[in-house]
């Protein structure tokens, strides 16, 4: 049978071309454990969840998202996604401001002074660098660089992969900063969003989505931003 290009047309039109001779239905071998739509959070009508000052709804390039303003907002969750967990992947879709305080913590899982992890920031003038902590038993360790330093005032992704003998964390799906660090599962207490779980050091910017994974993540499992 001649094929005319009418006919062509109509074939692509019900089956498109998944590009790169790929499965487009290919599962993904992530094993989700947590995510935070950060919005979703701020709506909850939840007595797990407690807001500290005034949050904001603001849109991003991605959806809703939530604004701090660095001085008195944050979400506290009566959660502790990391329990038990041997190794996992931290991740968090945000975009820092102009005019805040030096130090800020962002995400904060764990006891106050034990065995924790936080995402932070250190900014200074129009520029941020990342910190990446962890506290487990005897270990504790920041990884931070003042050489890396990156735009304020720009969405971006960050990661800290945590396994049983590393750290290692990742802005925008590039690696930056890896080190050995003896890691033993946090059991115990709850997560901040915003500032520090103490209530010191707060975030001023932007928060989409946040995703915790119990496994060590490569970047192409990241989220997509």
């Amino acid at each position: 049978m001649k094929i005319t290009p009418i006919l062509l047309v109509l074939f692509f039109m019900y089956f498109p071309f998944s590009g790169n001779g790929q499965n487009s239905e290919k599962k993904s071998t992530v094993k989700f454990h947590t995510e935070w739509l950060v919005a979703d959070l701020l709506q909850q009508n939840s007595k797990q969840i407690k807001i500290l000052g005034q949050p904001k709804l603001v849109d991003s390039p991605y959806g809703k998202a939530v604004s701090f303003n660095g001085s008195s907002d944050a979400l506290i969750l009566q959660e502790m996604p990391l329990k038990s967990m041997k190794e996992f992947t931290v991740e968090m879709i945000f975009c820092p401001d102009i005019n805040a305080s030096f130090e800020q913590r962002i995400l904060h899982i764990g006891e106050v002074l034990g065995n924790r992890m936080l995402l932070e920031i250190r900014a200074v003038t129009d520029i941020w660098y990342f910190d990446g902590f962890a506290a487990s038993g005897n270990d504790k360790k920041a990884l931070i660089n003042e050489q890396l330093t990156h735009q304020l005032g720009q969405w971006y992704h960050v990661a800290l992969v945590v396994r049983p003998n590393s750290l290692t964390t990742f802005v925008n799906g590039k690696k930056e900063l890896s080190e050995s660090f003896s890691y033993q599962p946090i059991e115990t207490g709850n997560c901040s969003i915003g500032v520090r779980l103490n209530k010191r050091s707060w975030f001023k910017g932007m928060i989409y989505k946040i995703r915790i994974v119990p496994q060590q993540l490569n970047p192409d499992d990241f989220m997509i931003y």
